[in-house]
């Protein structure tokens, strides 16, 4: 069976879009390939471990540059990758770094998540150079929706060899319920491009309840926002929860808000559980794929990123029209249960390893 080396940052338990999604592909390729995982450890010590029949090296690191963990034994397995085809999971700095600056023998191709979002001048300057060795190798480049392939500047000179494979989901995990306590819901990392800020203002005013679920760098200035703006008892705080109790939420909310800001957010992975929930969404129309998930004014809501009153409106409708609720929230499950399934991701992943030469019509080579 050929072996398929993932090149991620961290892994599950670990928290995070590309870390689920690594792990989903991992599972959806069983029996198609042999997937292995390198990634880095919160700590300074290297383990192996297997995880759900996945081989996984989490590699010690020895600090960070601004959000970038540093490892430097990644150089090291990376020259010594035995694989017949690596996969390395964008944006990865520290791996892009690391691959450019080892003799790394496999063949290679590049899971691009997201755009990076950096000055043009500091891309341009920094992280195009580093990146250019491992692109210019690739002999696919997968993203998560036609939109992102289509908008992404980084990827405008391999255009030919662009594939999309939407990520899939397991739609029997998630099954909604009429919200007894109405409130809306956000669940994601705290981080600047989420937006929540923008949430925050557009719910000032309204008798709109929020419960605000995950962790991150801008947890505590968000909390600090809502209590300024008097929000303190409108507004809950979750910290990092675990997956039983994000289904809960999200089960019991009334609508899922996905208020991002910039282009970092590419697909907004939360919104397929939101969905498979029969849950509506409201998202922004940052120029990725967020848009092509959720369709507006068929499984939910787009409005203009950034735009605290527009989002305010969204929700106030939704959150008064129980019938178009059920509408958008029908709609959605539709759509999941179509388009973003695990089965239809693995036969998206053996269509590619066929084209890629790994197996052929479904059979190992």
């Amino acid at each position: 069976m050929k072996r398929v080396l993932h090149v991620g940052k961290f892994y599950p338990p670990a928290a995070g879009g590309m870390e689920r999604v690594v792990e989903t592909l991992c599972l959806a390729s069983d029996g198609l390939v042999e997937s292995r995982v390198l990634a880095v450890n919160a700590s300074s010590a290297t383990v192996e471990e297997m995880r759900d029949g996945v081989h996984v090296t989490r590699l010690g690191t020895i600090g960070a540059a601004g959000s970038v963990p540093i490892a430097p034994g990644l150089l090291g397995a990376l020259s010594r990758a035995r694989a017949d085809l690596m996969v390395l999971h964008e944006p990865n700095p520290w791996a892009l770094l690391s691959y450019a600056l080892v003799h790394a023998r496999p063949p290679i191709a590049i899971w691009y998540h997201s755009d990076v979002v950096r000055p043009a001048l500091q891309y341009a300057l920094f992280y195009a150079p580093i990146a250019r060795h491992a692109y210019r190798r690739a002999e696919r480049f997968i993203v998560s929706s036609p939109a992102l392939g289509d908008n992404a500047a980084a990827l405008a000179p391999y255009r030919e060899r662009v594939r999309v494979i939407p990520f899939g989901i397991d739609a029997s995990a998630w099954s909604g319920v009429d919200a007894s306590s109405p409130f809306v819901l956000f669940a994601g990392r705290h981080v600047a491009y989420k937006g929540v800020d923008v949430l925050l203002r557009a719910l000032q005013g309204t008798s709109i309840r929020a419960v605000i679920a995950g962790d991150g760098p801008k947890r505590a200035a968000w909390e600090a926002l809502a209590a300024a703006l008097g929000m303190t008892a409108q507004v809950r705080f979750t910290g990092e929860i675990p997956d039983a109790e994000l289904r809960a939420l999200m089960q019991q909310c009334t609508v899922l808000a996905l208020p991002s800001i910039t282009r970092a957010e590419a697909f907004g992975y939360v919104q397929l559980e939101a969905m498979a929930s029969n849950k509506p969404v409201v998202s922004t129309d940052v120029p990725s794929g967020v848009s092509w998930v959720n369709q507006h004014e068929t499984t939910g809501l787009v409005v203009p990123a950034g735009d605290a009153g527009a989002l305010r409106a969204a929700l106030e409708r939704l959150m008064r029209d129980p019938s178009l609720r059920r509408r958008f929230g029908d709609a959605g499950r539709r759509r999941v249960e179509q388009e973003f399934t695990l089965p239809r991701l693995r036969e998206r992943l053996r269509s590619l390893y066929v084209e890629l030469g790994l197996i052929t019509d479904g059979a190992v080579v």
